[in-house]
């Protein structure tokens, strides 16, 4: 007997998914700032508890959970007598010195009913791209999980600039989940799932799952909710699914409020599956976690030796410095056309690269000694654009 269009696929596809999230072992939670707080600003006990309760649930079936968790902004508001999130970044900034405390503290006792502890972890942009902060991020993760803790990330508010922020912890939920090597990211919000258009008004459908860009194709993805106290929006959670379905990771997007049941499997929100084999994950970090300080303008032949070779990018190879960094900020390397080919860590600043260009490295340690006979980017600090 035949089947109605549009009604056997689907069913198979949820069964694919439940399977997906029901084999993975190591799990990355965002909650947004919404989910998490009253109208005023406060956290919001009740929703507080729920998530707890559920991500206690799954670590006591023998998951590792590392939950990112957005609200320390909006948890900080009421304290403080705001009546909304503030724009500028050093009110910000208050408003996360005090709410970070209250948020930790919350969870803390949540978790305590578990009998599970939590450690915070607070990042910044610096710490995960450069190559010691990235590998003291690891080894913290990695050891509170090993201890079968329950880390609580968050961007650092308190400390991070215009310059240096992640922006928004869709993005930063994605980019830890790779440093993890997670088995599934669950991005939680109070939207039910990614919809074709407005899901208030007629007409609107849900999709039930994304296998590429192609399925996205002519979708109104809205801006920010209408909360006001985050920071995100239906864009930066497609932004953040495609970071980690591009690092080998699935993505469940739904609401919080159905948060046990995605974990458990059941087919609800959208499921966004993995598109390929999961490469390094400093330099992934590197590609989608960084903006470029300044770029580097390459002549043909360095650009063939950088991406079609994969080597490192000498002195020699360089026409001209953009920009205004030091050793070790993220720079991008350009092409004749100023396209961007590749994004590396840089090992000289900017003021001592223009009297470099067009010398081998040979000349320069003979004239200047051996320490300029280091690369301007080592090929293991650069990342393909």
């Amino acid at each position: 007997m035949g089947s109605l269009p549009g009604r056997a696929e689907p069913t198979a596809q949820n069964g694919r998914v439940r399977e997906a999230v029901t084999q993975a072992r190591r799990i990355v939670v965002k909650i947004g700032s919404s989910s998490l707080t009253t109208g005023g600003g406060g956290l919001d006990d009740a929703r507080v508890d729920a998530l707890v309760d559920t991500l206690g649930a799954l670590a006591a079936r023998g998951h590792e959970v590392v939950l990112v968790s957005s609200g320390a902004i909006a948890a900080g508001l009421a304290p403080l007598g705001l009546a909304r999130r503030p724009r500028d970044l050093a009110t910000q900034q208050a408003a996360a010195s005090v709410g970070q405390g209250l948020l930790i503290g919350r969870y803390a006792t949540g978790f305590a009913r578990h009998r599970l502890t939590v450690g915070q972890v607070l990042l910044t942009v610096d710490d995960v791209t450069r190559r010691a902060h990235y590998r003291n991020a690891y080894r913290t993760l990695r050891k509170l999980l090993d201890l079968r803790a329950v880390p609580i990330v968050n961007e650092n508010d308190t400390v991070a600039t215009e310059e240096i922020r992640f922006g928004d912890n869709d993005r930063l939920a994605a980019l830890v989940a790779a440093l993890v090597d997670a088995d599934l990211l669950v991005l939680l919000s109070d939207v039910d799932a990614l919809w074709t258009g407005d899901p208030t008004q007629p007409g609107s459908a849900r999709i039930t799952e994304v296998r590429g860009a192609a399925d996205l194709a002519g979708i109104d993805i809205g801006g920010a909710g209408r909360s006001g106290v985050g920071t995100g929006g239906m864009v930066t959670k497609v932004e953040a699914a495609r970071i980690a379905t591009g690092f080998g990771i699935p993505v469940v997007l739904t609401a919080a409020p159905l948060a046990a049941e995605a974990l458990a499997g059941e087919p609800v929100g959208t499921f966004f599956h993995a598109s390929r084999q999961r490469p390094a994950a400093r330099l992934f970090w590197l590609a989608h976690a960084t903006s470029p300080r300044g770029r580097l303008h390459l002549d043909p032949g360095a650009v063939q030796a950088v991406v079609g070779r994969r080597k490192s990018l000498l002195p020699a190879g360089i026409t001209a410095v953009d920009g205004a960094f030091t050793a070790g900020d993220p720079v991008d390397l350009v092409d004749a056309e100023g396209a961007p080919v590749a994004r590396g860590l840089v090992n000289y600043d900017a003021v001592e690269l223009p009297g470099l260009l067009g010398r081998s490295t040979g000349e320069l340690a003979a004239a200047l000694g051996p320490a300029y006979e280091r690369e301007v980017v080592h090929r293991d600090d650069l990342v393909l654009l």
